[in-house]
Parts: C-alpha cells; structure tokens; sequence
C-alpha cells in the first residue's frame, strides 16, 4: 500500500504505524508517515513532536528545532517536546536555552531523572557547579542508592577541581554497582589524580577485569605500568588499547613514550607520527617525537617540530634548547645562538611570565578520561524518555537489511547531486520521496499509447538485464523497418505516425545508451511534428540525453571543441521547454543541474527556486540547493534545504547534515 492509500485511513492509525517504524529505528520511514498525518491535520502537536525525534536521531537539529517549536506552539504541555528541544540546544551549544527548557520539561515532569541529570550537567557546561549540584543533591534524597546519580556527582566534582569529593561519590557509586565497570574507571582515574597509584592501579585492573572495552583503562594502567618500569605489562597494556581503540591518538603516544625510554626509537617514532597524524592539533606531543628525532639523528625534523611547538607554545623553554641543539648538530650556529639567546631572555622574565600564566604544554604520558557509562544520559538522545516510556534496554549494534533504517547519517554518501529527472520505462523505487513525479502532457503522451509501455519520471533508473537489452535491440530494429516502410508516404496521419515512430525509437536507443541516435531521432520528430505537447515531451527528452551524450564523452575525453555549444543547444531546449509549458517544473530543475555542472552557482540556485515554487515537495532541488549553497560558503541556508530534503525522503541529506554541520 502507498502512503498516498494511508492518506485515506485515520489520522491516528498512521500515527500509530509512524510510532511503530520510530520504536524499530526505521527514521526516514516514520519522518513520511508524520509527513501524512501533519498534511491532513496541521493543527495536531504529536506528528511535529514524532518526526522531531526522528530528526533528532538523524542528527537534522535545525528540522528538528523547527518541528519541536511547531509541536510546542500546538500543544505547550508536553514535557517530552521540552526535553526533546533542550537536547537540541545542548548539541548546538546553547546552554542558556537547554537549561530553560529542561526546567520547563521539569515542572510538568517533576521526577523524570533524565531531565534532572542533564539539566545538572547542562549546568556544570555552563560551570555552574553548585547549581548543578544542587540538582543532584535533590535526587539523591529520592534515590540515596543510585550509582548513577553518585557518578554524576564525581563527574562535577571533576570539572569543579573538587578531587576528594569526587572521590568520596565514585566511592558510593561502586557500593552500590559493584559490577559496574565504569564506575572503577571513574575511581581508577581519580586516584591517579591524586597521585594515590597503589588504589588507582587496583581499581583500574578491577575494571578491567569487570569486561571493559575502554581503551582509557588500559592507558591509564599503562601509565602505572610505566612508572613502575614494568615495561613489558605497559606494552601489553597500551597494546590492547590500540587494538580496541585504533583512532585514538593518545594510545599510541603513550606507547611512544615507553618505547622511547627503553631506547626502542624507530618503533617511537612510528608511534608519535601515528598519533601526530590522528590528532595533527596536538601540537605537544611534538616535543617527545623531537626527543626521538634527536636520537635519530634527524636534525632538520626536530627542528620544524620545535618550531611548531615554539609558534603555539612561545614561553615552553625546552623547545628552544632542543631546537639550538639540533642546529648545532647541522653545523648552523648562528640559528643555535638565536634559539638559546631567546631562551636565555625568557628565563630573565620568569617571574612575569608565571605571573601572566602562560599556557605551557603538558608532554608527559596523557592520562584518559574515565570509561562512560553504557547508557550516558548527557550524551545521548532517548526517544522512549521524550514519550515518557520505559528505556529501551541496550542491545548490540543493530544490522539493517534495508539502507533507509537505523542512523543512516553514519553511512557515508558521496557530495553529489542528485542526478537530471528523465523519462524512462524502468525506475527504481522511489516511493519514499514526496517529489510529484507527474505532469500531464506525460500522461496524455501515455494514453495515447503511441509507447509500447508508459514513460515515467524518474532520477534512479533501473539497470537493464541481458535479456532487456535484447528485447530493446529487437525493438530498435522493427522501427527501423517501419520508419523505412513510411518514409516516402505523405499525408498528415503518416506525418503523425512517423513522429510516433521517431520518438518510440528515440526512448529505445536512450535505453540501450546510444543517445547520439536518440537526439537525431528527437531533431526529426521535432521536424515532423504538430502537436505542441509532443514537442513539450520530445525537446525535454533531447536535452536530457544530449546532457548524458556530454557526459560520457567528459569521462571518456572525448570532449572537443563542439562541447561548449552542445552545452549552449541543450539549455536552450530547456529554456524552449518552459516556454512553451511554464509548469514542466522538471526542465527547471534539470537546467539548474547543468548550471552547476558548468559552475555557475546562482544561477543555478535560481533555477532550483524555480522549480521549488512549481512543487513546494521536490526532494531532489531541495538537495542540490542545499549542496549549492554549502559550495558558496552559505551553510545555514545548505542545511535548511538538506533538512527539507531529508524529510521529503532523501535519506541521504542527513549523511550531509551530520558531515557539514
């Protein structure tokens, strides 16, 4: 059943199969359902609220801010829509307007935890830790025993710089979740802090042995290892943490640094560039690689890497002695006698540069922060808590059959347009998209069954099996011979027919990709032709297949010195197009591709307008411009027509969204 056929049903039945498809993470599906029952009933606050959190776990936060602000004007009672919105501002930063938000959602909802919990943390962000605190302090009455309010409590503690009481709340958290391996974390890391490494190295190892699969575990007991000169248990750690973590940086300069004191330089070095290359903004951990460089006797490198470290650094004293040392060892005393004359000028000022508390950079081992919780309330978005439902417990990583479930921004998609619309026999699915792949002259041309099967409109078409080609081939050559029969009778029904005849053959010789046939087949029915809607039709379809002529030629460099007035030829058809129908929004939207191909943005960005105004749901231009006007540097204006786009069905905008944002 097509969701024109749900239009029909209840308003409430549709919801309800909207909800279902949010329960099983089926996103871009329910955003069409909401879509239906926001057309039939605009006044209603649930489908705006629904398809916000479908946007939400898209992570389209502008379309969802819109729909939360639309579902909030409708129905301002809702504590879910609060929560929902105040998730939003967190992730765009705005904390001012999280924490109104998850008050608001708090008086309507006075007991939620999850508000509470983020609205602590909303405050913490904005460093107001004794508000956020008093949040805790407050939940805690209700529920003393609970690990995760405690751990909360540490984790504020921490940014608040109050070491010992976060220590004393990790404590209760692992009284009263012993199995918890987060919660040994937290309290391995803050021991460690202290500098108390006897309780951080048992609790970290307690974590550890609990099942973590946090990298930071490993390098903090790495770390202990270390400084213990157990290098052999430190290798096995950091090790591990590599291969749980490959992307993270501080794994392998931790390693680094081991290996560098053991004098194990070149396998150093393969570390620090690693980590160098994976996080290129940390620039201190330029000063251990030019430790080994040294050794390796890579003067020239230490010297750019000091210099680096000096350029973000300027008051880091060691960089400029490393620096004079390897000039020295290049022969280049003058530059050795600029970089210790600097040093030696900072050092006189001391006193006031300690006073003015210049940044120094910090080039011992990097302690990790603490392993997250499993379901971390500050980070992620629940879509059963803004419902007011029960959690949905956590399983592993779901795997979809189809390419349209589960967090589809996480799926890379190539930055291209969406490709020209077409007439064709064959298309693939696009029931998705809101785009009206319809016009009337189209449905007239197929009525008349001058075709032996309907054109459809479409930007996806099928690929063709052997046999299909086959049939085509059979179907190219019995024209030929009724072309061949036909071509010196006169009189207008055979003037008629041969323009049929034309235009049939045309469709089957773009089908099989020989468009160069296709367009000559096109120019003489064009010649032949009366009926101005056929004309419509067959200078639509020239344009379209002259633009995939030029297209296969760029890519086979075929092109010559005729392309740029083929270019010229083919947008004349369109323009010829709307002139003669101003509605065939198609050619509006296909010129606008060629514009962008041809690399004139607004231009092209125009013709998009255009063809937005004629079909206010055209999936497909609301992509492009999007893509448009994030290629001029106008993102706020790109991210508004990808958000579009990914509601009218293009599942691929959000890829964008999350990308660009």
């Amino acid at each position: 059943m097509s969701l024109g056929t749900y239009a029909q049903l209840n308003t409430d039945r549709i919801t309800a199969i909207g909800r279902n498809a949010l329960y099983f993470e089926d996103y871009v599906l329910s955003i069409q359902y909401f879509n239906q029952v926001i057309h039939l009933k605009p006044y209603l606050s649930e489908p705006y609220f629904y398809r916000a959190i479908a946007k939400i776990q898209l992570e389209d936060y502008q379309g969802a801010l819109r729909d939360c602000d639309a579902a909030i004007e409708r129905n301002p009672f809702s504590p879910g829509c609060y929560y929902a919105r105040g998730y939003i501002y967190r992730e765009l930063g705005l904390w001012d307007k999280a924490e109104n938000d998850y008050t608001e959602a708090l008086h309507f909802s006075p007991e939620n935890r999850t508000y509470m919990l983020l609205r602590a943390d909303t405050r913490a962000q904005m460093k107001r830790y004794d508000d956020a605190l008093d949040d805790i302090r407050q939940m805690l009455k209700r529920e003393p025993q609970s690990a995760a309010i405690w751990s909360e409590k540490g984790r504020i503690c921490i940014a608040k710089e109050d070491t010992l009481q976060a220590l004393e709340a990790f404590e209760h958290a692992a009284e009263y979740d012993k199995a918890n391996p987060a919660v040994w974390s937290a309290l391995g890391v803050t021991n460690l802090m202290l500098e108390r490494e006897d309780e951080a190295y048992v609790q970290l190892t307690q974590a550890i042995n609990l099942g973590s699969k946090w990298a930071g575990d490993y390098i903090n007991r790495g770390i202990l290892h270390y400084r213990r000169h157990n290098y052999r248990g430190a290798l096995a750690d950091y090790d591990q943490a590599v291969k749980i973590a490959p992307r993270e940086a501080d794994c392998y300069y931790n390693r680094g640094v081991m290996r560098q004191e053991v004098g194990d330089y070149n396998r150093a070095l393969e570390d620090f560039n690693t980590a160098l290359t994976l996080a290129p903004e940390r620039t201190e951990m330029r000063y251990q690689r030019g430790l080994v460089l040294m050794q390796l006797k890579q003067w020239s490198n230490v010297i750019n890497d000091m210099d680096s470290l000096i350029a973000r650094y300027p008051y880091f004293l060691p960089s400029y002695y490393l620096a004079a040392q390897a000039s020295s060892k290049q022969g280049k005393e003058k530059a050795a006698f600029r970089y210790r004359e600097k040093a030696h000028e900072l050092e006189q000022r001391k006193e006031e540069i300690q006073s003015q508390k210049a940044a120094l950079p910090n080039t011992d081992m990097m302690i990790a922060e603490a392993q997250p919780p499993k379901k971390d309330h500050r980070k992620e978005f629940s879509a059963s808590t803004a419902q007011n439902q029960t959690d949905i417990p956590d399983d592993e990583e779901q795997k979809y059959d189809s390419q349209t479930r589960g967090s589809v921004q996480k799926r890379y998609q190539d930055v291209v347009n969406e490709p020209n619309i077409v007439l064709s026999y064959y298309s693939l699915d696009l029931s998705l998209r809101r785009t009206n792949y319809y016009h009337p002259l189209v449905d007239l041309l197929n009525k008349s069954e001058i075709l032996p099967a309907a054109l459809r409109f479409t930007c996806q078409e099928m690929t063709l099996t052997a046999e299909m080609v086959d049939f085509h081939f059979t179907e190219i050559n019995r024209l030929s011979k009724l072309i061949d029969e036909h071509a010196d009778a006169s009189g207008e029904a055979n003037t008629i027919l041969l323009t049929r005849l034309f235009l049939a053959r045309a469709v089957e010789f773009a089908i099989v990709q020989d468009y160069a046939s296709a367009i000559d087949d096109c120019t003489r029915a064009l010649q032949l032709s009366t009926l101005s809607q056929w004309s419509t039709v067959i200078t639509f379809c020239r344009a379209n297949w002259r633009y995939r002529l030029l297209e296969y030629r760029r890519a086979t460099g075929e092109q010559d010195a005729t392309t740029n007035m083929d270019f010229d030829i083919m947008l004349r058809d369109y323009d010829q197009v709307i002139r003669m129908q101003p509605d065939f929004t198609f050619a509006y939207y296909n010129k606008a591709n060629i514009l962008c191909a041809q690399r004139e943005w607004k231009d092209a960005i125009d013709y998009y307008t255009k063809a937005i105004t004629q079909d206010n749901d055209f999936a497909e231009a609301y992509f492009n411009r999007g893509l448009t006007y994030i290629y001029i540097g106008e993102n706020e204006k790109g991210m508004t027509d990808l958000s579009k786009a990914g509601e009218l069905g293009i599942y691929q905008a959000y890829n964008m969204i999350s990308r660009f944002k």
